[in-house]
């Protein structure tokens, strides 16, 4: 076997050591996909089918039109000032709750990820807005910054999310069903979280005290008003966005636009419109869009080489060698997909772990009754919540990095690292809850129209 899978199995041990070395994934995929392709003496009208597929499968999707719109939606909302009236507002609401605060930030992490879905953005700006408040009414580091990160990671799981755009693309299932489903499980973590400052905040309210009264927001506008104005502008572009998807209204793509256009009219009722802005969230959502595209690229050439390789077989026979059953093949590919997200960003693991596993995982059987389209949306939701544990775990959590570039060295990082041990904990609570009860899942997706 290790013979006849040798090109294979080299493929995925450069890739592997390629990564480590910190050189662009996108130029490792494609170059390495090349290399093996001369190697392995693939005739050169296959290698030209590849760039075919690459500008006939990729560049002319019309599914990937919806990246750069939800890049762009969610930059520009993050101009817009929305957020900043939107956490005083909250914290007024929960200003005599021990952990009110952190509550806010979860709260407005919830809001934010149903209206932007860029965790680097979310995290950012959660950050600039609740931590500097937080540490002057005297948080515990560990608690602040904890919350901050969950609660900016929630973009990435919670509709609309690039994440759910791009597994749609690879696992070959409808992007609105991915939506319908990872809307409860994201909503879910987010109670898990606010649960858990509750508790901590009954056992130990002093890692959360009170804030001063004169620390509060004094806006003389009545708070059941206040909340109605600062909520009327997410929940209409989450309405606009999500609600054309869900009711069959609008394919992703044209509802992502829907949201760039909101987004924009936002940023101009609150007086943040202007060339600078504009300019400045066009380049961020350029650089973001090229780097994900360039990944996109070089995964499919790489994918279709290792394919011709007999890399795919190569697969099903190590999983045929294991003798798991498939709740046990299920558990090792989570545990894999965990571990690696300590070292890879969840992109990479996207287009390199995902087509490597896509042969096994449609010949899994749970016996559930389950189609093969409602599996597949249901292991891509799995997935999507155990990469959003990838944004926080060390070394090489993103939103850590994020938090650590905002507070100026006057956190240690190993303190933003404690920080997340418990979110951390709660997502895999949340990944098991979904494993043990697919409903939790599929519900939503079942009820709405097709």
């Amino acid at each position: 076997m290790f013979g006849e899978y040798l090109l294979p199995f080299l493929m995925v041990m450069a890739l592997l050591l390629g990564i480590f070395t910190g050189y662009p994934v996108a130029f490792l995929l494609g170059g390495i996909g090349i290399m093996f392709a001369i190697i392995g003496d693939i005739p050169m009208p296959f290698v030209g089918i590849v760039g075919s597929r690459i500008f006939g499968g990729v560049i002319e999707n019309w599914l990937y039109i919806a990246i750069p719109l939800f890049v762009f939606m969610g930059l520009m909302l993050e101009k817009s000032g929305v957020a900043r009236r939107l956490l005083l507002t909250l914290q007024r609401l929960f200003g005599r709750v021990h952990g009110g605060l952190a509550i806010s930030v979860a709260l407005l992490g919830i809001v934010m990820a149903a209206s932007t879905g860029i965790v680097g953005a979310s995290v950012v700006m959660l950050g600039l807005l609740g931590l500097p408040i937080m540490l002057k009414q005297g948080y515990k580091p560990e608690m602040a910054t904890g919350i901050v990160a969950a609660s900016g990671t929630l973009g990435i799981l919670i509709p609309p999310s690039i994440m759910l755009v791009l597994m749609g693309s690879i696992l070959n299932v409808s992007v609105g069903a991915l939506f319908k489903a990872a809307l409860v499980p994201g909503l879910m973590l987010g109670v898990l979280y606010i649960g858990y400052l509750l508790l901590v905040g009954k056992i130990k309210p002093e890692w959360m005290p009170l804030p001063d009264p004169n620390a509060l927001d004094h806006d003389p506008t009545p708070l059941p008003i206040a909340l109605l104005r600062d909520l009327v502008g997410p929940v209409l572009l989450i309405v606009a966005v999500l609600g054309s998807i869900m009711m069959g209204i609008a394919t992703p793509t044209e509802a992502a636009a829907i949201g760039a256009a909101g987004a924009m009219i936002l940023a101009l009722i609150g007086g943040n419109f202007n060339f600078k802005n504009l300019r400045d969230v066009t380049y961020d959502t350029s650089k973001t869009t090229a780097m994900i595209l360039f990944i996109v690229v070089g995964a499919a050439c790489f994918s279709a080489i290792f394919k011709r390789l007999g890399g795919d077989y190569m697969i099903l026979e190590l999983v045929d060698s294991t003798g798991l059953g498939p709740y046990g093949l299920l558990i090792m590919m989570m545990l894999l997909i965990f571990i690696l997200g300590f070292f890879l960003e969840w992109i990479e693991i996207s287009y390199v772990i995902l087509p490597l596993l896509l042969p096994v995982i449609t010949l899994m059987d749970f016996g559930m009754g389950m189609t093969q389209q409602a599996f597949l949306v249901w292991f891509a939701i799995l997935v999507a919540i155990n990469l959003q544990t990838s944004f926080l775990t060390p070394p090489f959590g993103y939103a850590l990095f994020y938090l650590k570039g905002i507070t100026n060295g006057e956190i240690p990082i190993t303190t933003i690292y404690t920080s997340v041990i418990p979110f951390v904990l709660l997502q895999l609570s949340a990944l098991i809850l979904c494993i043990l009860f697919p409903s939790i899942v599929l519900w939503l997706p079942g009820m709405m129209p097709k």
